[in-house]
């Protein structure tokens, strides 16, 4: 199994700090503004009346009602409780879906760019990825006829994310309904939908594919409350989906990890229900700094640049720089053009080759303007003396 690519940047600015450089890290997809105060609140109240034991593996009722009742207002999705799991992260919901769904030889399309873990966590079931790629021009967008294309007598799942980790991409209505129709025509398929960024979405709103009627009872929605509530830490998942996938995730579950922690459940559901004016004020934030940030990209010549409508990820296509020097350091693809930022210009990000796009690199907006312009002034300096 490979190392996360962006835990492994992260780590290395850390060693480069630690060393005595300036470094400045965009590698993380960690919003940088603080959970909410009255979220932490909640988490303290519970704290105070002793929810410091088990829960029910699929989580707390309190916060199944909550997922349940989000579902239908924000996404016309209509689950009972028994069809939501509450996990340990968005991830855990993956790998618990991809371990009870998947055996040898099955096969999984993956819309890429993807994000990092998918492809190492079909792999780790036994399963065989299938990547269906989509490059700048198509705004990263794989089409229905590419999926159409890409599927076997062997597929099993069908898995993106949208808005998308890296590219920031939204699928729309239209392009989802496609998805839909091919998938529907295929018995036994079933998709994926990871909406972990649903709240950072700076155009039309958010779709789920499993509110079009011909998928909705093969669609998992996987959401969570890492990104659109600044809760990465607190490692909280869930999904909802048809019933007998939801009891054989916690089937697994019980085995792994069990509940998550209870009074983070209790403040999970207060965020659910509460205030969302602080989840679209961070929306907003990231909507000025991804702006501010396409504008000074677009001033460095060979980078090119599209505009996401969602999440907080600008993923540039970098292959113009490919074959160039500085004299000492030769780039010949997207990991070499991201060691030369990290070492030339001390500024982390993370290479396209991670998630499936070896022309690209993956910027995470999700630090202060002041950082992002300095980020910017650097990477245009650095690239400029290569030849």
């Amino acid at each position: 199994m490979a190392e996360s690519a962006t835990i492994k940047m992260a780590q290395l600015a850390r060693d480069l700090r630690e060393e005595g450089h300036d470094v400045i890290s965009l590698s993380l997809g960690e919003p940088d503004f603080d959970t909410p105060d009255h979220i932490k609140a909640a988490a303290q109240k519970a704290l105070d009346e002793g929810y410091t034991k088990y829960t029910p593996v699929p989580g707390l009722v309190e916060l199944r009602e909550a997922i349940k009742t989000k579902f239908k207002r924000d996404n016309n999705l209509d689950y009972e409780l028994n069809q939501i799991v509450v996990s340990n992260g968005a991830k855990q919901s993956i790998a618990n879906l991809s371990l009870a769904l998947l055996d040898e030889g099955d096969e999984v399309i993956i819309l890429a760019p993807y994000w990092v873990s998918y492809y190492e966590i079909i792999r780790l079931s036994g399963a065989t990825p299938v990547i269906v790629s989509a490059g700048i021009d198509q705004e990263y967008k794989v089409t229905a006829d590419q999926i159409e294309a890409a599927i076997t007598d062997k597929t099993k799942l069908i898995l993106y994310s949208s808005p998308c980790n890296p590219t920031g991409s939204v699928y729309s209505e239209a392009e989802l309904k496609s998805f839909a129709d091919v998938i529907a025509s295929h018995d036994d398929i079933y998709i994926i939908s990871d909406e972990i960024y649903e709240y950072i979405n700076f155009g039309d709103r958010h779709i789920s594919i499993g509110s079009f009627d011909n998928v909705k009872d093969r669609t998992i929605t996987v959401n969570g409350f890492a990104k659109g509530f600044a809760m990465t830490g607190w490692r909280l998942g869930y999904m909802g989906a048809p019933a007998w996938i939801a009891a054989a995730c916690a089937k697994i579950q019980g085995q792994f990890t069990s509940g998550a922690t209870a009074f983070g459940q209790k403040a999970a559901a207060y965020a659910l229900l509460s205030d969302m004016t602080p989840t679209f004020e961070m929306r907003e934030a990231f909507r000025a700094r991804r702006d501010m940030l396409i504008g000074l990209l677009e001033d460095i010549p060979g980078m090119k640049v599209n505009r996401p409508t969602g999440a907080f990820y600008i993923f540039p296509d970098i292959s113009d720089f490919f074959g160039k020097s500085d004299g000492s350091m030769t780039i010949n693809n997207a990991d070499d053009f991201c060691e030369y930022l990290l070492h030339k210009a001390h500024v982390a990000a993370v290479s396209g080759s991670a998630f499936g796009a070896d022309n690209c690199f993956r910027i995470s907006y999700a630090a202060s303007e002041e950082q992002l312009r300095e980020s910017a002034r650097r990477i245009k300096e650095a690239l400029a003396v290569l030849k």
